[in-house]
């Protein structure tokens, strides 16, 4: 079976011939750079140049070799212009390894530390010294309570997250840049026989705590829903038109679409199921429906981490297909529990191996059994892609990330 058809089979929840695997097809099911920079001198590969095609988490692009020697059936959209070197810079990272990142991301070293500027030459986040990661300073409606988003996108620039996502932003969506994002996209379609991956975001209540910061978009959520309804209806104005551009461009050469909002943390949901339903789910379900009008043949997987599963019913009925990373160590995510209560309305894509505390500090043998209980439990039926639970950090022992794949190759 060809990896795509068994990535749509267990989507479909149809039993694949084996379990579909994900390492890298979308943020958050990859590789921190230096694991994988251990993880290669491991297995005895030759040093690869490393592509840093997310900045802020400090991840790479894993390379075909590895992805074919972990069985890997997903493919992520962006990939292809790993081969454009336009759209690469050199970087040399605070150990001296020496990376590319995106031409287009403006990371400065100042002193110790390294700044993150926007396209208008503001910084917005910063690396510091001994750091694995680039955290934003710059919140633009932190203390203004106004309700005028007219100005929203362009206030986009000052946060991190929306000013460096991964290739291939920042390619505009007309002329030139239109013809390049279909050619590129067409290209990668007809050189694999992988599914496709294409991260759109969507975001919404994670939108609202990088724009307003995280205590002022709780007290709008509590005290000032209007306000909050206004900013999601310019949110959901602008994601649409974008997402229409989006899928005009590549939506045919897809076969999953990713959206994300982080809506748990360790101990369960960070909002109430009340507030979900009344705040966010309706402008979840017009931007997931809207993307299933626009292109009907997508699958949709939802980028959500923590204890969710009081929402998940809500999720599910607003139109998701999948949900990513299942964060299984987390309250009330048990694999048993979701998969008897939401297996036959939901994809699975991730909670395969524990990231927080088994794959760093488990012997191989241990992650072994762990992942083997995880796949027998989540895979029957369909309805699951195997994915570590988010990214493989960078403290993990290339031995165990070995061990992990082999037990699903087993």
């Amino acid at each position: 079976m060809e990896s795509r058809k068994r990535v749509l089979d267990a989507l479909n929840h149809k039993q694949p011939d084996r379990v579909p695997v994900d390492l890298g097809a979308h943020r958050s099911s990859n590789f921190s750079v230096y694991a994988y920079k251990n993880l290669r001198e491991y297995l005895g590969l030759k040093p690869d140049t490393l592509y840093l095609y997310d900045v802020i988490q400090q991840l790479v692009i894993p390379d075909i070799d590895i992805l074919d020697m972990f069985g890997i059936d997903v493919v992520d959209l962006g990939r292809n212009f790993r081969d454009e070197p336009g759209f690469w810079k050199d970087w040399v990272q605070q150990d001296g390894t020496e990376v590319k990142i995106p031409a287009y991301v403006d990371l400065r070293k100042e002193g110790d530390d390294a700044w993150l500027y926007n396209f208008y030459g503001k910084r917005i986040a910063v690396q510091k010294a001994g750091c694995l990661y680039v955290e934003q300073i710059v919140f633009p409606r932190h203390g203004d309570d106004s309700d005028d988003f007219s100005n929203l996108e362009d206030q986009f620039h000052d946060v991190m997250w929306f000013e460096v996502a991964g290739p291939p932003f920042p390619l505009g969506f007309e002329g030139e840049d239109l013809i390049k994002r279909i050619e590129t996209a067409k290209s990668l379609r007809s050189g694999t026989t992988r599914a496709i991956y294409g991260l759109f975001g969507g975001n919404f209540f994670e939108a609202a705590q990088l724009i307003f910061r995280m205590d002022d978009a709780y007290i709008h959520m509590a005290a000032d829903k209007k306000l909050m309804e206004e900013f999601l209806g310019k949110l959901l104005e602008i994601h649409k038109k974008n997402l229409e551009k989006y899928l005009s461009a590549c939506g045919d050469e897809l076969d999953v679409l990713g959206f994300g909002d982080d809506l748990g943390m360790q101990t369960g949901p960070q909002l109430s199921p009340e507030m979900y339903r009344e705040l966010f789910k309706p402008y979840h379900a017009e931007l997931w429906g809207h993307a299933k009008k626009l292109k009907p043949h997508l699958k949709l997987c939802l980028h959500c981490c923590g204890g969710v599963e009081p929402l998940l019913a809500d999720i599910i009925d607003a139109g998701m297909d999948a949900i990513n990373p299942v964060q299984i160590s987390c309250a009330g995510m048990d694999a048993a529990h979701l998969k008897k209560e939401y297996g036959k309305d939901i994809t699975f894509w991730g909670g395969g191996c524990d990231t927080q505390i088994i794959l760093p500090t488990a012997t191989p043998s241990e992650i072994r059994d762990h992942v083997r209980k995880n796949v027998e439990i989540l895979s029957k039926d369909g309805g699951f892609v195997f994915q570590q639970v988010h990214n493989i950090m960078a403290n993990v022992p290339p031995e165990n990330i070995v061990a992990m794949f082999n037990a699903i190759n087993e």
